[in-house]
């Protein structure tokens, strides 16, 4: 059960004008954001932040920023995240073959080397101690410039406050993360956990 009821979709105004950016990325607003209301300026900064990591300014797609966030929620262990996390990469262009196969990033042939470390460096910075290390700098070097390496980060760092904030909580799934959820990950043991 949640740690706190999520409120109403329309209880902020300007959070309901500005929620209507997960209506594209995930088909509804998530009951994060709904809790996030209870302080207007949490939520809507949030929302802002979210929009602004997940903009497109280089070759990281909004389909490798989802599986990035994926691998930081998995390596976090908020299967809140990861279910939102592997619907929004399904919405926004993932492969089939790589939703299919997210678990092997590492050895499945649908994953490019550039996404392999842009994936590694996700896990890496989303662990305790954090495991980002010069050679990680040299191999993100080989694929990605200064301004894509900040795009990477933001979305991990983004979902370090979404892992904590929906694990602490126990947030509820929304019906549609759940099924991606069940669809993608369900083959290597994830379920709603504490999500229900």
């Amino acid at each position: 059960m949640a740690l706190v009821t999520p409120l109403a979709a329309d209880h902020d105004q300007e959070t309901k004008e500005l929620a209507a950016f997960f209506n594209e990325t995930l088909g509804f607003c998530p009951n994060s954001v709904l809790t996030m209301q209870y302080r207007p300026a949490i939520s809507k900064a949030f929302i802002n932040l979210n929009k602004a990591v997940m903009a497109n300014e280089g070759r990281v797609t909004s389909a490798l920023k989802r599986m990035i966030a994926w691998v930081s929620s998995n390596a976090t262990g908020c299967r809140y995240c990861q279910a939102h996390a592997i619907r929004a990469a399904e919405r926004y262009g993932a492969e089939q073959e790589q939703l299919d196969n997210i678990w092997e990033y590492k050895t499945h042939p649908a994953f490019s080397d550039a996404e392999r470390i842009a994936l590694d460096f996700s896990l890496a910075a989303s662990q305790v101690p954090n495991m980002v290390d010069d050679t990680m700098k040299e191999e993100l070097y080989k694929h990605w410039n200064e301004g894509e390496i900040v795009e990477m980060l933001g979305v991990i760092s983004l979902f370090g406050y979404l892992n904590r904030w929906n694990d602490s909580m126990g947030t509820s799934l929304e019906e549609g993360a759940v099924e991606s959820g069940e669809l993608y990950l369900s083959k290597n043991g994830w379920n709603k956990g504490k999500h229900v």
